[in-house]
């Protein structure tokens, strides 16, 4: 107990005092989960480096492990990713997972690279009304977190920590798409659930964060479901 009431006088401590490195933006998310060894993933991958520059939008490149089998292991691939991606498509009764896949905002599943779909969906969550506000700052090595509920909440929150790399090239030298450099956007590193939350009054929380990788804070129903709110600091 001692821990956690620390942690929440240090958040509340870095919004009054001191320097910061700058406050989040909020977007919505979407979620392509891609492999360097699918040939049919390099559109996906070209329409996320598109959406990546869109203000309002939090796109994140989520690289799967279960084509390196074919001939070229993908270097930013996680088992977690597509143990991720497994429990989206457990959540609406599929055993079934591919790529690419897009997710927008938690709910919103498109297979393949559909950009009126996906921008039709983004849209849409883009015009709802918050649901709840989320703010976050930074000084150092940690990371202050607040998040206030604007309308009534009656499910479990979760709270995540996801770290990405804004790009880099790939040359691809067997499998599927040998012969290729393609370009990503986004490369998640990290997906860290790092607390819970009733939804019922205010959020203050604070965590350590090392390095010079973006810091996205999700907070997102159970399932994996809807994304209630996401802020991003680059």
């Amino acid at each position: 107990m001692k821990r956690v009431i620390a942690s929440v006088f240090y958040a509340a401590a870095l919004w009054v005092a001191g320097p910061v490195l700058g406050q989040g933006a909020s977007g919505v998310v979407v979620e392509l989960y891609t492999s360097q060894g699918c040939s049919s993933c390099p559109p996906a991958d070209d329409y996320l480096m598109e959406l990546a520059q869109e203000p309002g939008i939090i796109a994140l490149a989520l690289h799967v492990d279960y084509w390196d089998y074919i001939g070229w292991k993908d270097k930013f691939g996680s088992a977690d990713f597509a143990n991720r991606q497994r429990a989206y498509a457990h959540a609406v009764g599929s055993t079934t997972i591919y790529t690419p896949q897009m997710i927008v905002a938690g709910v919103d599943m498109v297979e393949g690279s559909d950009p009126d779909r996906v921008s039709g969906n983004i849209r849409r969550h883009q015009s709802a009304d918050a649901m709840v506000v989320l703010q976050l700052m930074r000084k150092g090595g940690k990371l202050a977190i607040r998040a206030t509920p604007v309308t009534r909440i009656d499910q479990r929150l979760v709270v995540q920590l996801v770290r990405y790399r804004p790009h880099e090239s790939v040359a691809i030298k067997h499998g599927e798409n040998a012969g290729r450099t393609i370009d990503y956007a986004n490369i998640v590193t990290s997906w860290t659930r790092i607390g819970d939350w009733d939804g019922q009054g205010e959020l203050d929380m604070s965590v350590p964060v090392q390095g010079s990788d973006a810091v996205v804070v999700i907070v997102q129903a159970e399932g994996p479901g809807m994304i209630y709110a996401a802020s991003v600091l680059r």
